[in-house]
């Protein structure tokens, strides 16, 4: 098979669309021929040389991928040959081929094409267990998302409203702010001429968001806890805005808040397929039913994978970048 390799850490030109040979699904596995994958920040750190896989997982960049089952491993039961399925993954998602664990497959949800599937699981699977699973987003509540315009943020957006919260987003630009409405945010904020803290404390009139979905790490920390409501919680998701920062506890304290920090990819393999489980049960539902969508920004050639990371860098999409093997 091909997939896209790193022979040496760097820019987008590191990418390198190479013959390799194919996986083979062990115990409890599937072999999954890939439709489509999609770009992640991630995959960008793990080209630049910063965020290598984790034990055991494909060296191929990729997180999610969408495609069909073609070789059951050992002891995988409820999937079958033929089985049109999204999935999580560990790595490997830029690639014809990938071994899946069976615990982090889903259905492609009705109404959905086969290569936007590849859309979901990272974001579905990120907003659910930081949002909900996690933070315990309410009925009523506000929640900030920064980044409203990615993938995440799309995703963000689309299920806190169907659940009955109030929805505040930060983007740089007009347009994305617009195309977040759309998706029925309510508070639209353009970081580079606006204070979010003001903002959402403005319109809500002083209370502050009850939960915050953060990508930006250090940069916004502070700031962070001073947009929260008494009792809020702050899920931190990224460090696009770096790794060390200052922290007044005191505000803290008297908030009553909580921060908590956490990532996909490293997690075992059972917390894994409890997040794909429950997204399944609560997510997948509203899929089917069309009152949530993938927001895919467009699809290009998975062997000009380079293109599309230049794209995700740049910050002009909306939604996710898909790669597609056809």
């Amino acid at each position: 098979m091909h997939a896209i390799t790193i022979p040496e850490p760097g820019g987008p030109e590191a990418l390198v669309w190479s013959e390799v040979p194919d996986p083979v699904p062990g115990e409890g596995e599937v072999l999954v021929e890939v439709a489509a994958g999609a770009v992640n920040r991630a995959d960008i750190l793990q080209r630049q040389g910063f965020y290598n896989p984790p034990p055991g997982a494909s060296p191929y960049p990729g997180l999610e991928c969408s495609g069909r089952i073609t070789a059951l491993g050992t002891g995988v039961s409820g999937w079958s040959v033929g089985d049109e399925v999204c999935a999580l993954l560990a790595g490997g998602g830029y690639a014809e081929k990938v071994a899946v664990p069976a615990g982090q497959l889903l259905p492609v949800p009705k109404g959905v094409a086969l290569e936007r599937a590849a859309a979901l699981p990272e974001v579905v699977c990120t907003v659910w267990s930081n949002v909900f699973m996690v933070s315990h987003l309410r009925p009523g509540e506000t929640l900030l998302v920064h980044g409203g315009s990615s993938g995440i943020g799309t995703m963000a957006i689309q299920l806190a409203k169907a659940v009955g919260a109030k929805v505040a987003v930060t983007a740089g630009t007009r347009a994305k702010l617009d195309r977040c409405a759309e998706l029925g945010a309510d508070i639209l904020v353009n970081y580079r001429e606006q204070d979010f803290v003001e903002e959402v404390r403005q319109a809500t009139g002083g209370t502050g968001a009850d939960v915050i979905l953060d990508n930006m790490g250090a940069k916004y920390l502070d700031r962070n806890v001073q947009a929260l409501a008494v009792n809020g919680r702050l899920a931190i998701i990224g460090m696009q805005g770096g790794i060390k920062a200052e922290l007044n506890i005191a505000t803290l304290l008297n908030k009553r808040a909580a921060i908590s920090a956490t990532s996909l990819r490293a997690r075992p393999l059972e917390e894994k397929a409890a997040i794909v489980a429950a997204v399944r049960e609560h997510v997948w539902p509203l899929i089917d039913g069309g009152h949530i969508i993938p927001v895919v920004d467009r699809e290009i050639p998975m062997r000009e994978a380079s293109a599309a990371h230049r794209v995700v860098e740049e910050s002009g999409h909306v939604g996710k970048v898909l790669l597609v093997t056809s």
